[in-house]
């Protein structure tokens, strides 16, 4: 038993055309939405963890500073070792005396008043035996009579470059000093019996030695006591002497 068919369309040139069927349509491959997860944040460092950081970190740079200096520290002591340095040495080479005067009440009698005026220029030497320069500080310096301050002056600091010799210049002034009782007494019998007054001059300088222009070694305290005696009738120097003794600090 044949099954009719549906006959395909006749054309009119006679013959037939075969008609297809479009293809069914494709079905796209569509992934599936997947769910994407951050990752998990990452914890921040303890703070045990930091400290203990910072205290090594600490620990390296202090051990290192004092290193460096304790090199340093040999270094400037071989410098000094290697160049032996010794006391500067000072003296007084000259005394100006402008004018002095002393007073008292009743030179026929014993006096229990005096007034003393006086006005000097001192010339110092300074030298400097060493191979390298010093640094001298501000120093200040003390007229006395007979234990009695009378006067004190300052002198600036200066530079001294090595092997040199460098004049220091001060004035003293005392102008009309009342002096009472022992002490008057034997101003007067100083001036006017034995022509003869001795006044001392005290002073310290902070000195130290300058190495390459760069370093200060420690300091160095220098003593200075100088006697100087004066006579009034003449109105000048009879006598002088000056010493010097350095002491490290």
């Amino acid at each position: 038993m044949m099954t009719r068919g549906v006959n395909p369309p006749f054309q009119p040139n006679g013959e037939y055309q075969i008609s297809r069927l479009p293809p069914p349509p494709s079905h796209s491959y569509r992934p599936q939405n997947r769910q994407h997860y951050a990752p998990p944040p990452s914890r921040p460092p303890s703070s045990s963890s930091k400290s203990s950081s910072c205290k090594a970190c600490c620990c390296c740079m202090f051990l290192l500073v004092s290193f460096l200096s304790l090199v340093l520290l040999v270094i400037l002591l071989a410098l000094v070792l290697s160049i032996k340095p010794k006391k500067p040495q000072v003296d007084l080479i000259q005394v100006d005396v402008q004018y002095v005067s002393i007073t008292s009440n009743d030179p026929a009698t014993t006096a229990t008043t005096a007034t003393l005026s006086l006005a000097i220029r001192l010339l110092f030497a300074v030298v400097n035996p060493n191979r390298v320069g010093i640094r001298y500080g501000d120093s200040r310096f003390t007229v006395m009579y007979r234990g009695i301050p009378l006067a004190r002056v300052l002198v600036p600091g200066f530079y001294q470059d090595p092997h040199c010799v460098k004049d220091v210049v001060t004035a003293v002034a005392v102008d009309r000093l009342n002096l009472l009782q022992a002490d008057a007494a034997e101003l007067i019998s100083d001036a006017v019996i034995n022509d003869r007054v001795e006044f001392r001059v005290l002073g310290n300088v902070a000195a130290r030695i300058r190495v390459l222009r760069l370093f200060d070694s420690p300091r160095v305290q220098v003593s200075v006591d100088c006697v100087i005696v004066i006579s009034p009738r003449k109105q000048s120097l009879s006598y002088k002497q000056c010493g010097i003794d350095a002491l490290n600090v």
